[in-house]
């Protein structure tokens, strides 16, 4: 029987992280940044990737790399949603690093990839669920040429992994490339059209296993961000009501709330459980594509409830700009979308373990 508890070294780890995001990326500060043409915070994402290595967690030690599992990676996404953080780590240290490791080429690239150096990005639009169909560019003369749409944290991507109509995955340096920021819901998680006229790109390997796993992996710990985010929103609404008093009491004695507060815990107990789940499934390769569908089935529901709950009960001053609530409420909405819906993986699940619909 699998042990999902965290381990001594995780808590250490979700410790450091957490006392460096209080120090890099405060609720006035994200706000601020998402108010700015530079939403990103890049200092956070030095801090976190060249400071405390974590942007190669994933990353084998003999390519450069820490040599972690998946779980080490779902603390820090836990962390890192717990703070809305405007870092690329889930764009980059998850995804695009996961399609470098199942081409299992370059390298230099991955290495990079790994120390922070640079950032990556998959260029396949953040809707797009594990299996689902994804837009390819033109292939032609040794450069490619197309538009691609929705592409998360393109405007900060050093590099770009490209699939392309001949069935390969290219990487392609941003400065090649016209990247044009989309009206995106999520400030703090920007997309972005990518467009590419006659760009140079380097071969890595096939695009459709490299996009597969990555999207597996990234659909998979997402639900360890939406853990986060649900846990912070919960914990602040209670610290919220129990100050906050109406009739010279505190608002959190009303039973009425103390139902809906006792609801939403047992939710969010559930999703760290399914979050859990995916993440030491990816890490053993057992049954993985029944639990990343499992949690992320779970998980965009939980954590859109959760920040809806505390807009409603933080009352007034949850509708202000300067709270940062309407900040989670924007991830979780977007989350709830990102790497397939819900149904979409309420489908996938259906038919990996064969149950056919009513």
């Amino acid at each position: 029987m699998t042990d999902l508890l965290y381990s001594e070294e995780e808590e250490a780890l979700r410790a450091a992280v957490r006392d460096l995001l209080s120090d890099h990326c405060d609720a006035p500060g994200v706000i601020a940044r998402t108010e700015s043409g530079t939403p990103h915070d890049l200092a956070a994402w030095k801090a976190l990737a060249d400071g405390m290595g974590l942007a190669g967690l994933l990353v084998p030690e003999d390519r450069g790399g820490q040599g972690a599992t998946y779980r080490e990676v779902a603390v820090v996404l836990e962390e890192l949603g717990r703070a809305v953080a405007p870092v690329p780590y889930l764009t980059s240290a998850v995804v695009a690093t996961e399609a470098l490791l199942a081409c299992d080429a370059e390298g230099g690239l991955l290495a990079e990839l790994a120390s922070g150096r640079r950032i990556g990005a998959l260029a396949v639009a953040l809707n797009v669920a594990p299996g689902g169909a994804y837009k390819v560019v033109r292939h032609e003369d040794g450069a490619l040429h197309g538009e691609l749409t929705g592409i998360a944290d393109a405007a900060v991507a050093g590099v770009l992994l490209v699939p392309a109509d001949d069935g390969g995955l290219y990487a392609v340096d941003a400065d090649a490339v016209t990247v044009t920021p989309q009206s995106s819901l999520d400030l703090t998680r920007p997309v972005a059209t990518v467009t590419l006229d006659g760009a140079p790109g380097r071969l890595l390997g096939d695009a459709e296993p490299a996009v597969r796993r990555a999207l597996r992996a990234g659909a998979g710990l997402l639900a360890s961000e939406q853990l986060g985010l649900a846990e912070w929103t919960l914990t602040e609404t209670v610290r919220y009501l129990k100050e906050r008093k109406q009739f010279n009491r505190p608002v959190g004695g009303f039973q009425a709330l103390k139902h809906r507060l006792a609801q939403l815990w047992l939710e969010v107990v559930n999703l760290r459980a399914a979050a859990r789940n995916a993440a030491d499934a990816l890490s053993t390769g057992e049954d993985v594509d029944v639990a990343v569908a499992v949690a992320q089935a779970y998980a965009a529901p939980v954590a859109v409830h959760a920040a809806e709950e505390a807009l409603q009960l933080h009352a007034g001053i949850g509708m202000t700009w300067e709270h940062p609530v309407h900040l989670y409420l924007k991830r979780a909405k977007a989350d709830s979308i990102a790497y397939g819906t819900a149904g979409a993986h309420r489908e996938a699940l259906a038919e990996t373990i064969d149950l056919p619909a009513p």
